[in-house]
This record gives structure tokens, C-alpha cells and sequence, in this order.
């Protein structure tokens, strides 16, 4: 059982809260669930004590949102911040490069480990082939990838970040041209993956992103902001039960 200045959070109540915080083991669920309910209980306190309306339908961040515009004053990322932040952040404000790529697909999911198996030895093999004979690929674009793709030579044409599933981009535009050595890994299996052409990304200016740099910024310090909040309420709360220290909330960071 847990008491929070006095008011007891019983273990029927941590164990319904659990199914709400999925883990990797039942006690870390059980952490989750606990620190959930703990901070839930430590913002109605405060707005209670505040003498706000504690409406039954009001949820916790309606509650912790009135605290806030209360008692936390935000600060705003000013013109001097955002500079900075474009300043040192050159390689995130580009567009995206684009690149002329074909491929090969050979098909295995993310569950069947022989199938994996095989399309990766396989994958392989065609990289070695292709090594030699690279006059080769479209043919065997045609006889053995899963891809649509496959009538046109594995062709995908131009692409850029963003129009492929996040492991396949992630491995593929940083590659130089020509074809990448090693088969390519995805959820849908392997790809053997040939970069045609490749345009980098051009620098975005200032103007364009300046926006988006300060809702960013904003964005960051609120979250700050939240957390310092949240860990205020718990460094002046009575609390039984629970020790705050083995929790890794992201709102306690």
C-alpha cells in the first residue's frame, strides 16, 4: 500500500492501473503504474488546496494544465535563442537528398527466423554476383524480388526521406552510389539496394524554419518546466511506499 500526505493508494488500485503501463517485467509495470497514480493523487491535492474546481470529469491533465497556468510561468524562446539553435544545428535544417534507387526484394517476415535466414544467405550472394556483374541486376530484379518494382528492373525511382519504411532509409542515404555491400534488413526482409544518382540535401534558410525552431524550443523548456513542477509537488509531499529514485519517467528528467 502506498499513502500520499495521508491518502492511501491501495495494491486493487496500483494492479488496475497496471494494464495502462505496459513493461518488460511486472514490476517495472508496477513502478509505472504506481508513480502514474502517485503524481495523479499529488496534482488533485494541490488543486484542491488552490481551491480549484475538482470536477469528477475533469481528467488529470486538466488538473495538472490549471495548475500550470497557475503557477508556472513559461519561458519563451527569444530571436537570439533560435539563431543559436540554427546555428549549431546545421545538418537538421536541410531538405531532404534525393536519391535514384533499384532494388531487390527478397521476402521474409519479421517472425519466421529460417525464412530470415535464408533471404539474408541469399541476399548475400546476389551482392557477390552483382559485385562482378552488375549488368545483372535487372534480370534478377525480374526473377526474384517480391517487390512490384521487379517488372521494371527493381527501379524506384527518385526518393526522399520519408517514402520508405524508417530502417530502409536509415541504412540507405547515407551510402555513396553504386551498390551497397551489404544486403539491406527491413520488416519485409532483405533488399539488395543499387544508389543510381544521389543529390544531397540543400541548407534551408533561416526564415523558413524559424517557426518550427521556436515551437521546438517552447516546446523543450515546457516540458522542463512540467517535470521541475512535478518533481516540486513530490520533494514537498509525504510519501509512503514508494521511493521516486527507481523510477526512469521521462517527466522526472
Amino acid at each position: 500500500m502506498i499513502r500520499v500526505n495521508q491518502k492511501e493508494i491501495d495494491t486493487d488500485t496500483i494492479a488496475n492501473e497496471m494494464q495502462y503501463h505496459p513493461a518488460g517485467s511486472q514490476r517495472e509495470s508496477m513502478i509505472k503504474a504506481s508513480e502514474s497514480l502517485i503524481i495523479s493523487e499529488l496534482v488533485k491535492q494541490k488543486a484542491e488546496a488552490l481551491g480549484l474546481d475538482l470536477d469528477a470529469e475533469k481528467n488529470e491533465e486538466q488538473f495538472l494544465q490549471a495548475l500550470l497556468d497557475i503557477e508556472v510561468d513559461f519561458p519563451k524562446a527569444t530571436d537570439e535563442d533560435c539563431i543559436h539553435y540554427f546555428e549549431q544545428n546545421p545538418e537538421t535544417f536541410t531538405t531532404s537528398p534525393l536519391l535514384s534507387v533499384r532494388h531487390i526484394l527478397l521476402m521474409a517476415k519479421p517472425d519466421d527466423d529460417k525464412a530470415r535466414i535464408d533471404a539474408n544467405d541469399k541476399a548475400q550472394e546476389m551482392v557477390k554476383h552483382l559485385q562482378e556483374k552488375p549488368e545483372d541486376f535487372a534480370h534478377l530484379a525480374r526473377q526474384y524480388s517480391a517487390c512490384d518494382s521487379s517488372g521494371n528492373g527493381g527501379h524506384l525511382g527518385q526518393i526522399s526521406k520519408g517514402q520508405t519504411v524508417e530502417e530502409f532509409e536509415r541504412q540507405v542515404f547515407p551510402c555513396d552510389t553504386g551498390l551497397i555491400e551489404t544486403p539491406v534488413a527491413t520488416r519485409y526482409g532483405y533488399h539488395i539496394v543499387m544508389v543510381d544518382e544521389k543529390e544531397d540535401g540543400k541548407p534551408l534558410e533561416y526564415a523558413m524554419v524559424e517557426e518550427r525552431i521556436r515551437e521546438y524550443l517552447n516546446e523543450k523548456v515546457r516540458r522542463k518546466s512540467i517535470a521541475q513542477y512535478i518533481q516540486t509537488l513530490i520533494n514537498d509531499a509525504e510519501i509512503e511506499g514508494f521511493d521516486f529514485s527507481v523510477s526512469d519517467s521521462p517527466l522526472l528528467q
